[in-house]
């Protein structure tokens, strides 16, 4: 063999990856049960969909060229195939397979794993976990339920508003800009560049001078004055416009009955995406700015026209969950003290003949749900087995040698103070449950 000396292989992840420590995980998972509580108690059924579909499902394109730097795509055999990028086009696919098996208005939640084969950058990963949530509707579905979907994410933030502090709501309408633009008699074209600026507004700095290069001086002045003066300026103007301003009051009367009292109509919030059609919305962090939105939504139509004729109108919503917490923490914006400190009991076990005995212990002690952990190198010196128990940050050592299995009792130590006291096994749990 020689004496070639073995190359070790590389232990940083792939760019776009993400790996948590003990407590950041502990702090990650607490933070989505949580939220996912809140979904579950709003009567949102959790879908738990396949990670890969057939190419044709994520995509109409046949080219793999133009989108194989935005999708994770292969093939076995003669099957195309790709990693999912979104909740969205698995929900389409899944609503239109087993419609008749559903009741409408069918409300759904997704928490799982996504990738996107884009360029990897702070809060953009190629591997990461969205929270999806929608109320889906046959041919037609109440705006009442766009109030509902919002309350409910407000309410799934609030469970979390420890660690992420307080979220405020902003609420723009793609059918008052719609109204708008055909009052202004706006081109397509001309339409879809304002659309673009409007989206981007509060990002570049010559929105009005964008706006005159795209449709004129006119328009761009009456567009304006949506910011400058609000869409009640408008009243009158034209009956979709007042039906897009009544449905914003209605909205936000639903939100305020529902105790949401942290939103607010913002009109330059468009979302990217086309294929909202009415409300839209998005979640802002009051502490943290900075991160932009962490989560929003809206109005859909036709949600399965890929899969089914059948018409599919829904409202939804999506939450980086990832990009939320990934970044509060790396920034230390989380306090993680709380999650440091799992284990509440180390059982110590001196010499081979007490392993019996103390594996009884722990499973007392599990049988109590208490968060336990057995050092079980029994011959190691009584020194290292304290020492583990201090790294682990055990609140309590349960020290059990030949004394203690002999008499059927526990040496329980506080890690904390110090002390130390001598207790049978039910007057151990008591203890233990009260700290």
């Amino acid at each position: 063999m020689g004496n070639k000396k073995m190359e070790l292989k590389s232990t940083k992840t792939l760019s776009g990856f993400i790996e948590l420590l003990p407590a950041q995980q502990r702090c990650f998972d607490e933070c989505a049960a949580r939220m996912q509580r809140v979904l579950k108690t709003a009567g949102f059924a959790h879908l738990d969909l396949p990670a890969i579909e057939r190419a044709e499902v994520l995509t109409d394109k046949d080219n793999w060229d133009e989108i194989e730097t935005q999708m994770f795509l292969f093939q076995k055999g003669d099957t195309k195939m790709g990693l999912r990028y979104d909740g969205t086009v698995g929900l389409s696919r899944y609503v239109a397979g087993h419609i008749n098996d559903l009741v409408f208005p069918f409300r759904a939640y997704q928490f799982a794993r996504n990738y996107r084969g884009e360029r990897p950058q702070r809060g953009r990963y190629r591997e990461f976990y969205q929270m999806d949530l929608d109320i889906m509707g046959i041919d037609t579905l109440s705006e009442n339920y766009d109030a509902e979907i919002v309350a409910t994410l407000a309410n799934a933030y609030g469970a979390v508003q420890e660690f992420i502090g307080p979220v405020n709501i902003r609420i723009g309408n793609r059918r008052f800009w719609n109204a708008l633009f055909e009052k202004l008699n706006l081109t397509e074209q001309q339409q879809r560049a304002a659309f673009i600026l409007i989206d981007k507004k509060d990002k570049i700095k010559d929105f009005y001078d964008g706006l005159v290069d795209e449709i004129g001086v006119d328009a761009a002045d009456e567009i304006n004055k949506v910011f400058s003066n609000g869409c009640r300026s408008f009243a009158g103007a034209s009956s979709d416009i007042d039906a897009a301003i009544t449905e914003m009051d209605n909205f936000m009367s639903l939100l305020d009955s529902m105790g949401i009292k942290n939103a607010k109509i913002d009109l330059g919030i468009m979302r990217g995406h086309s294929y909202y059609t009415g409300i839209v919305f998005e979640f802002f962090l009051d502490r943290f700015p900075e991160l932009g939105a962490i989560g929003g939504g809206g109005r859909y139509e036709n949600l399965t026209s890929k899969f089914s004729k059948t018409k599919i109108i829904g409202v939804g919503a999506a939450v980086g969950f990832s990009r939320l917490m990934v970044a509060l923490m790396d920034d230390n914006k989380i306090d993680l003290s709380s999650f440091e400190q799992p284990v509440k009991a180390a059982v110590l076990v001196m010499g081979a003949e007490q392993v019996q005995y103390a594996m009884g212990v722990l499973a007392d002690l599990r049988n109590a749900e208490i968060v336990s952990v057995p050092y079980l190198d029994a011959g190691k010196k009584f020194k290292n087995q304290v020492e583990f128990a201090d790294k682990i940050k055990a609140r309590f050592s349960l020290i059990v040698g030949e004394n203690e299995r002999k008499n059927n009792v526990l040496s329980v130590k506080d890690m904390l103070s110090g002390t130390q006291q001598t207790l049978d096994i039910k007057s151990t749990i008591e203890l233990l449950k009260t700290v």
